[in-house]
């Protein structure tokens, strides 16, 4: 039977091609230079949804929350000179009204509406800490009918994840955590949950991106995906294909409050050992390594040495935490963390918080230009907040120290009048910034009258002279410019990498 003709998308018929010819004996055969193309296994979309939306809804359920606020109703009467002509019309319009002379006060009940889903057939069930905040009471409600008060377990705000438990007649259906890590970007993910109220909607789309910052708190590494999420479905799940969740939807971002295909969910990379925690302590425990750190840019790593910008650089020490103890200091570059490598600054905080309390891990640090190691004990994070900060006593007032200017700053040593006017602890020692001339590199990088220069390009400084002589060194070495080690306001350390050089 002859083979069909094959069709042009115009339906014509194509002219027939020849087979190509074999090559000569002995001649390398073309196909072997070919890059060979890997088969991709991963499971594609169903013609329907329909079995894994059946298979999944009793997993999930909606979180009604009720709170009693108070509140104060009426109008207190207006205040007016005495013996105002408009005292007693006041009066007569007030008693009218019956709103009387004092605003009354008075509870009521608010109530919010979100999702969740079972994680374990007893009862416990994950939602968001921010559906639950301050509630009096939390009822979950299943997509049979039944309506279970729930108990907190344990709250996560950094997180925003909560752990909730019911006590159930029988075993409940629970979903089972996936791993988000094998996610990929245009994978299938499916929503359910109780958008405005409409309790077991399902919509689907796909993991638009990885690993999103939006300045939610300080483990953000959220999925970002375009399927439909709306107020109501904070707290329930995103799942997979496999019908494992793989994210807890948190956030939005919407002009009008409805999805336009940017939502957020918290992956299980991240979820799972928060939820483990809470069941266990009913809080979290996480590492701790007492350092304060910033982004590492192309210039600050120019600055180091450094071929490439990556790591976190160290802009503080807490006395006697485990970086102090392991001898870390300021201006060091975090590379590594228990053999995870830090590519980006907001890497480390989580790893750190991920480390079991406790444990001896190897950090892998540069500084001055040498890799070095060190070891570390973790401790654990404590959430309370810092302790004030010392306030001086008053001084006497001095004679006006010398000054003098060095890319843009006009500097001097720092007096007694100094430390009091723009309150500088007396542990600080450096050069006084007593004005940033405008359109200077230095103003750029948001150096301000009364920051302390501490350290240039990692060498202590005391004197403005000590500035100059370091900058006119690094000058000799070919750098283009110089890292600073500044105390700001409130004395917090934070590293600039102003330009000393204009060539490219």
């Amino acid at each position: 039977m002859a083979p069909a003709a094959a069709q042009t998308p115009g339906g014509q018929a194509a002219p027939a091609q020849a087979a190509p010819a074999a090559p000569p004996a002995g001649a390398p055969d073309p196909s072997q230079n070919q890059p060979q193309v890997q088969p991709y296994n991963r499971q594609t979309a169903p013609p329907s949804f329909a079995d894994l939306a059946e298979k999944l809804s009793d997993s999930v359920v909606n979180i009604s929350t009720s709170q009693r606020v108070t509140g104060s109703r009426g109008i207190p009467i207006p205040q007016v000179p005495e013996g105002s002509p408009f005292q007693e019309f006041f009066d007569d319009f007030f008693d009218r009204n019956g709103q009387g002379t004092q605003p009354e006060e008075r509870s009521r009940r608010v109530q919010s509406l979100g999702s969740g889903f079972v994680i374990d057939p007893s009862g416990i069930i994950v939602t968001n800490n921010h559906v639950i905040a301050d509630s009096d009471e939390i009822v979950a409600n299943f997509a049979d009918g039944r309506k279970l008060t729930a108990k907190l377990i344990g709250h996560d705000p950094k997180t925003d994840l909560a752990v909730l438990k019911v006590e159930p007649p029988a075993p409940l259906k629970a979903a089972r955590f996936g791993d988000s890590r094998k996610l990929r970007v245009g994978d299938w993910v499916m929503a359910i949950g109780n958008p405005f109220g409409f309790g077991g909607t399902v919509t689907v789309g796909i993991v638009s991106a990885l690993d999103r910052d939006i300045n939610s708190g300080p483990y953000d590494r959220f999925i970002q995906t375009d399927a439909a999420i709306n107020r109501g479905n904070s707290g329930g799940p995103l799942f997979n294909l496999d019908g494992e969740v793989i994210g807890i939807n948190t956030a939005i971002i919407s002009p009008t409050g409805g999805s336009i295909g940017i939502g957020f969910a918290v992956p299980t990379e991240i979820a799972a050992p928060v939820v483990d925690q809470l069941r266990q302590f009913g809080e979290t425990r996480r590492g701790w390594l007492g350092v304060r750190i910033q982004e590492v840019t192309p210039e600050i790593a120019e600055s180091l040495g450094m071929d490439k910008a990556s790591g976190a650089l160290v802009a503080g020490i807490t006395d006697g935490g485990p970086a102090a103890e392991a001898g870390l200091e300021p201006g060091d570059v975090v590379l590594s963390f228990n053999g995870e490598p830090i590519s980006a600054m907001r890497e480390l905080p989580r790893i750190v918080a991920d480390t079991p309390v406790g444990d001896s891990v190897d950090v892998q640090i540069i500084r001055k230009g040498e890799r070095m190691t060190k070891q570390v004990r973790v401790g654990r994070l404590e959430e309370a907040s810092e302790p004030a900060s010392q306030t001086t006593e008053e001084q006497p007032s001095e004679e006006p120290a010398p000054t003098s200017s060095v890319l843009g700053m006009s500097l001097s040593p720092i007096s007694e009048t100094a430390r009091e006017q723009y309150d500088i602890a007396p542990e600080v020692e450096g050069v006084l910034v007593e004005s940033v001339e405008p359109g200077s590199d230095a103003e750029e990088k948001r150096i301000r009258p009364g920051d302390v220069i501490v350290e240039v390009s990692q060498e202590r400084v005391s004197r403005p002279e000590d500035i100059t002589r370091r900058i006119e060194d690094l000058k000799k070495e070919g750098r283009r410019s110089a890292l600073f080690l500044i105390a700001g306001a409130n004395n917090d350390l934070r590293f600039v990498a102003v330009r000393i050089s204009n060539d490219p």
